[in-house]
């Protein structure tokens, strides 16, 4: 365990850095989207291009760790949204709960956390339950949060969702990386250099920004303490979704190595662009916003005890 938390302690610290520079003013609201900006667009496709230049490309694409945790997040979509709905919840607000429930903050935190973790060998599946929640995950949510509207059509609504996720460079740097990998290309010297060295400021950017992120969303929903629902939907995230992950890889027979790897990720704390796409569709941006806060804070311990549990 001590070596765990030596390997995940600077991680959420630099998060709780993020949200001290935010709550003193230190950060001002009106630079985090810059700061989300070079995470998104430069450092974190920097880096992704590296793992899918360097990760073999039946490790990227593996159809049964693309298949489990796809399963697995199907699962957790549609119990989290029906219990939702079954309890009086409105409609866009359960897609958003069973959201966050089931998007692991798997492109800010897990990337670098489980490469420090586990090696240069996760990336493969961590690539693989990234491409599953950016194309499958976060479209499905994004349509159901539309269903029941005048006019909506649901197929219509998972593919607008879908054509979205392509103006995200995640995926791109992945597959431009995977194309030169697979083709045995290089770039020219400098220009690879300077994709390093923005591959290399990614991670403790994106995990300061991650905690200026969830200050801000806070403080701007209202605060509030958590509901019930909202604490269940927390130990949904934090415990059932790497046990359905864990249970379904083991069942289907997925090797220990890339097993761990997914049900690690499983296990992160919440995306916490899921809070931004909750306000962007005017739901309820608080409830979404305390869930994050609370996945992170406990994840600390959570995902490290999981960790020291799972690792040989």
């Amino acid at each position: 365990m001590q070596a765990v938390l030596a390997v995940t302690f600077p991680f959420f610290a630099l998060v709780l850095a993020g949200w001290l520079a935010a709550r003193s003013g230190r950060v001002h609201a009106s630079t985090i989207p810059g700061l989300n900006s070079f995470v998104l667009f430069f450092a974190l496709p920097c880096m992704l291009f590296r793992f899918g230049r360097d990760t073999p490309l039946q490790q990227l694409v593996s159809p049964s760790l693309l298949g489990v945790y796809a399963l697995a997040a199907l699962g957790l979509v549609a119990l989290g949204w029906g219990a939702a709905v079954m309890l009086g919840v409105g409609r866009k607000d359960a897609a958003f709960g069973a959201l966050v429930a089931a998007f692991p903050n798997s492109g800010f935190m897990g990337v670098p956390l489980l490469l420090a973790l586990l090696g240069q060998g996760a990336m493969g599946p961590v690539i693989c339950t990234l491409l599953v929640d950016l194309f499958l995950t976060s479209s499905l949510c994004l349509a159901l949060s539309q269903a029941g509207e005048p006019g909506a059509n649901g197929l219509r609504a998972f593919g607008q969702a879908l054509r979205a996720v392509l103006s995200n460079p995640m995926p791109w740097g992945i597959a431009l990386g995977a194309l030169l990998g697979a083709g045995g290309w290089h770039l020219p010297g400098p220009v690879d250099k300077v994709i390093d060295l923005l591959g290399q400021a990614a991670s403790p950017v994106a995990l300061f920004t991650i905690g200026a992120v969830l200050f801000v969303s806070g403080r701007q929903a209202g605060g509030g303490r958590p509901q019930v629902d909202e604490w269940l939907i927390a130990l949904a995230k934090l415990a059932l979704h790497p046990a359905l992950v864990y249970g379904l890889g083991w069942f289907a027979g997925v090797a220990p190595a890339p097993l761990v790897a997914l049900t690690l990720t499983a296990a992160l704390p919440s995306a916490s662009n899921v809070a931004l796409l909750t306000e962007r569709h005017a739901a309820n941006t608080g409830r979404v916003a305390r869930i994050i806060m609370i996945t992170t804070a406990l994840s600390f311990l959570s995902f490290s005890g999981l960790a020291a549990w799972l690792m040989p």
